[in-house]
C-alpha cells in the first residue's frame, strides 16, 4: 500500500506544480497587458482580459485545494490477483496471467491478500476460495464461493457446483450443482456448460439434452476447446438436435488446433474416416501423433492400427495376430 500511496502522492504533487505554474503565468501576462499603451488596446477589452485570467487563477487555486481523485486499484487486490488468479475466470483483467493451481508456497499469502481485497471484490472473493479449497479449508472454500456466486461469479459458480457434484466440499447435491452449472452457462460461461453437459451424461441425461447443446454452443463461440469438443461430440452423435458429422468435424478441428487431446483424437478418426470431410490419412496420423503425445490412450491404439491395418482374426473371433506394412 505504501508504494501505491507514494505513486499517487507524487503524481498530485505533479499537478499542483504544473496548476502553480499556470497560475503564475496568467498573473504575470496580466501585469504586461496593463503596461501596454492604450492605444493598442481600449479599455474594455483590458477589463475583459483582466477577468480572464483572474478567473482562470482562481480556479487553479481550486484545484490545488481539491485535487481530483485518483483511483488506484488496491494492492491487496494487484497481490491476490498475482498469485491465485483464475486463467478461465472471465472476470480476469487481460493483463493478468493467472494460474491454473496456486503454488503450494503461494497459498498462505493467496489468503491473507484476498482476504483483504475480498470486502470489494468478488473476484477477489472467488480467489480466495480458490486459495482455500487449494489449502485444503473446503468449509471455508465453500462459503467464498458461495459469496462470490451471489455476487454474479460465474467462475464461483463452477467450483462451487464442482464441489457439490462430487461432494468435495460436504453433502452431495446434484440439483444444486446443476442450477449452478445452468446459471454459469447462461451467462455465457463455457465451463459451466461443458459441466452441464457432463452432468447430465453422468447421471443419465436427467435435464434437457436440447438445451445442453444450445449452451454448449454459446460458450463454444467464446472459442473454449473443451465447449467445442463437447458440442462435436453432440453433433456426432446427434444428442439435443440433428446429427451433423460436418459440423462435428469443424468444432473438433478448432478444438484440436488448441491441443485438445480428446478433439485430436476425434480429428484423426474422422480424418481417417473421411467422416464429415476428405480422407486423409496422412493428415489423420499427424492428429493421432498429438494426441498420443498428450496421454489420450485411443490415439495411441488407432497409431498402432495404421502400423498394422490388417488383423487376422481365429474363427471364434480372437486375434490372432496383426499385418503390417
Amino acid at each position: 500500500m505504501v508504494q501505491v500511496h507514494n505513486h499517487v502522492s507524487h503524481h498530485l504533487s505533479h499537478l499542483r506544480l504544473l496548476a502553480l505554474r499556470r497560475s503564475f503565468k496568467l498573473v504575470a501576462l496580466s501585469s504586461a497587458m496593463r503596461d501596454l499603451r492604450p492605444s493598442m488596446l481600449s479599455k474594455m477589452e483590458l477589463r475583459r482580459f483582466h477577468a480572464v485570467a483572474i478567473t482562470a487563477a482562481i480556479g487553479c487555486i481550486a484545484a490545488l485545494a481539491n485535487p481530483a481523485p485518483v483511483r488506484a486499484q488496491s494492492a491487496d487486490l494487484v497481490l491476490c490477483d498475482r498469485i491465485a488468479a483464475d486463467p478461465a475466470d472471465p472476470d480476469k483483467p487481460a493483463d493478468v496471467k493467472g494460474a491454473a493451481e496456486i503454488a503450494s508456497s503461494d497459498i498462505a499469502t493467496a489468503i491473507k491478500f484476498c482476504k483483504r481485497a475480498s470486502t470489494a471484490s468478488r473476484r477477489a472473493l472467488y480467489q480466495l476460495g480458490r486459495a482455500y479449497a487449494a489449502n485444503r479449508q473446503m468449509a471455508e472454500a465453500v462459503g467464498a464461493y458461495r459469496k462470490a456466486a451471489d455476487k454474479g461469479s460465474t467462475a464461483a459458480m463452477v467450483e462451487l457446483g464442482t464441489l457439490l457434484a462430487n461432494g468435495s466440499g460436504g453433502e452431495r447435491d446434484e440439483t444444486q450443482a446443476r442450477t449452478l452449472f445452468a446459471r454459469a452457462a447462461q451467462a455465457g460461461n463455457a465451463r459451466g456448460a461443458t459441466n452441464l453437459a457432463a452432468l447430465s451424461a453422468n447421471v443419465g441425461g436427467s435435464s434437457d439434452p436440447v438445451e445442453a447443446r444450445a449452451m454448449l454452443a454459446k460458450a463454444a463461440e467464446t472459442n473454449s476447446a473443451e465447449a467445442e469438443f463437447q458440442l462435436g461430440l453432440m453433433m456426432a452423435n446427434g444428442v439435443g438436435g440433428p446429427k451433423d458429422d460436418t459440423g462435428a468435424r469443424a468444432m473438433f478441428e478448432k478444438a484440436a488446433a488448441q491441443d485438445h487431446a480428446g478433439a485430436l483424437d476425434w480429428m484423426g478418426s474422422f480424418a481417417e474416416s473421411g467422416r464429415g470431410g476428405p480422407e486423409d490419412r496422412n493428415a489423420a496420423k499427424g492428429y493421432y501423433e498429438k494426441a498420443a503425445a498428450l496421454g489420450n490412450e485411443d490415439a495411441k491404439a488407432a497409431l498402432e492400427r495404421l502400423k498394422c491395418p490388417l488383423v487376422l482374426k481365429t474363427k471364434s473371433g480372437e486375434v490372432w495376430t496383426h499385418l503390417c506394412f
